[in-house]
């Protein structure tokens, strides 16, 4: 940042909460004074963040999650039909304890892959960003993540149960209008990527690089819908295995 007079400035201390309330107002701004401050703190703040909503309403959000449950046993039991009531009842418990651990190590693991990816989509587009950079810049663009736990545990406290058909019942975006009953997975897995928190967090990931890796906004964009597509493609192969 330059003065008018054409010297450099420093950029503007704050505390690290003042990070986390400005990164959704002037992301650039926070972006800007941590650039060179590392990842590890935004990284362990947005984790404990979303692991602690998680078991805070993990009984709230249990009807999405056995319907999410119920429905992929359903297909499993169409392949498999010599499975016993015990195996599926271990499975069922062995996917509640893997959820949880993966809430806890996939959150830090999700941000570090973001943010590689953003650094070497930021190549392809000409961005001087560093690895470290980039996995800031992942690291607050994950914040509004957190409010998706609380818009999502909110609806799952308030809506009937019988309208909590499986996460695209509390999406907010298309993938809401879809019956998940007779709605393609390829398509419910399309959509649930075009919500407004995966779309917002796509944004902030374009202003990082933008401010960063020194390139224009169009290339950054460029950079950040090459993170959104690679993102997406885990849900995407696993709906196309069972549309198979």
């Amino acid at each position: 940042m330059t003065d008018p007079t054409g010297q450099t400035t420093p950029p503007e201390r704050a505390s690290l909460w003042e990070d986390f309330l400005e990164i959704f107002i002037n992301p650039a701004a926070v972006f800007e004074r941590r650039k060179t401050s590392g990842f590890w703190l935004p990284l362990l703040v947005v984790t404990v963040a979303i692991a602690a909503l998680y078991l805070a309403f993990k009984g709230a959000m249990q009807p999405i999650m056995d319907a999410e449950y119920n429905r992929a046993i359903a297909r499993v039991m169409e392949q498999n039909p010599e499975l016993t009531p015990e195996q599926l009842a271990s499975g069922k418990a062995f996917q509640e304890r893997f959820t949880s651990i993966m809430i806890v190590l996939g959150v830090p693991v999700a941000i570090l892959l973001v943010g590689l990816v953003l650094w070497t989509a930021g190549k392809v587009v000409g961005a001087v960003q560093t690895v470290g950079a980039a996995c800031m810049v992942a690291a607050y663009s994950f914040s509004p993540r957190i409010v998706e736990q609380l818009v999502d545990a909110a609806q799952a406290l308030f809506l009937p149960e019988e309208q909590l058909t499986g996460r695209g019942a509390i999406s907010i975006g298309p993938a809401r209008f879809l019956d998940p009953h007779t709605a393609s997975p390829i398509l419910s897995a399309l959509l649930l990527r075009a919500d407004i928190f995966t779309l917002w967090i796509t944004v902030l990931l374009a202003i990082g690089l933008r401010v960063t890796g020194k390139v224009p906004m169009s290339k950054a964009l460029i950079a950040a819908a090459i993170v959104w597509f690679v993102g997406g493609l885990p849900s995407l192969l696993g709906a196309m295995r069972m549309a198979g």
